[in-house]
């Protein structure tokens, strides 16, 4: 056993005591680093959920109904399962059209509007750029865009783009990145909202809100009408449902 005179000069115990002053800080590197990895999968995710939801949608050929909008989003809830995006996100899918009713050009280009809108996911979240709506110029949110009642069906001099509540008549998007549909066709639009959950409590990225939009044309499909598909109105995919 070392005695008084020797203790003061032992450095048994420094390494354990640096480490000890360490440990903190790594701990904190560490799970700064994992939450940052984190942070870069969810917005992947999203982007992925984004870009595969209007793809998909725009290949859907001869016409689109409510069964193929159910099948999308269930393909976009399994992609976005690791990161909770059923509970914690949302998908605005709309089909945007050139207007064929006066009047269809604004500066040479044609004029937009949107026919249907199909939403997915918990998160009270609305479009940013626009909505279907009624003659009256009520949106519709409860999937009547294509009832035969004019009064109900989305109206085309109603329902044309927007962007922070200003109408874009030739185009969807944000508003140095508009994009619109040809003549004859339509645009897939898809906005994807996600409330970010971290990893560690407290985290410096909590409280974010990522956003990703995309868009294709689609392909083969002349009937950009919404159908029923044989699936029950509490069934459809409509934007006054929230459910995961």
């Amino acid at each position: 056993m070392a005695d008084l005179s020797t203790l003061h000069r032992s450095q048994s115990g420094v390494a354990m005591t640096e480490f000890a002053f360490v440990l903190p800080l790594l701990l904190l590197l560490g799970l700064a680093g994992i939450e940052t990895a984190n942070y870069a999968i969810a917005h992947l995710r999203i982007s992925q959920i984004a870009m595969a939801t209007a793809d998909n949608a725009a290949r859907v050929r001869d016409s689109i109904d409510e069964y193929d909008i159910n099948e999308l989003f269930i393909g976009a809830k399994l992609v976005g399962q690791s990161i909770d995006f059923a509970d914690h996100g949302r998908i605005i899918l709309s089909s945007v059209e050139p207007r064929t009713v006066a009047p269809t050009m604004t500066n040479g280009k044609p004029n937009q509007w949107i026919r249907w809108q199909r939403c997915f996911g918990m998160k009270q979240a609305a479009s940013s750029f626009g909505a279907p709506r009624t003659k009256g110029g009520t949106i519709i949110t409860n999937g009547s865009e294509a009832d035969s009642d004019a009064t109900k069906s989305s109206d085309q001099a109603k329902s044309q783009p927007e962007a922070n509540g200003t109408p874009t008549p030739t185009g969807i998007g944000p508003a140095n990145n508009q994009i619109g549909a040809s003549p004859g066709t339509a645009l897939m639009f898809v906005e994807v909202v996600y409330d970010y959950q971290p990893l560690v409590p407290n985290s410096i990225l909590k409280d974010r809100t990522i956003r990703y939009t995309s868009a294709f044309n689609v392909r083969q499909r002349s009937d950009q009408v919404m159908k029923t598909g044989g699936i029950a109105a509490g069934q459809r995919s409509t934007c006054n449902r929230y459910y995961s």
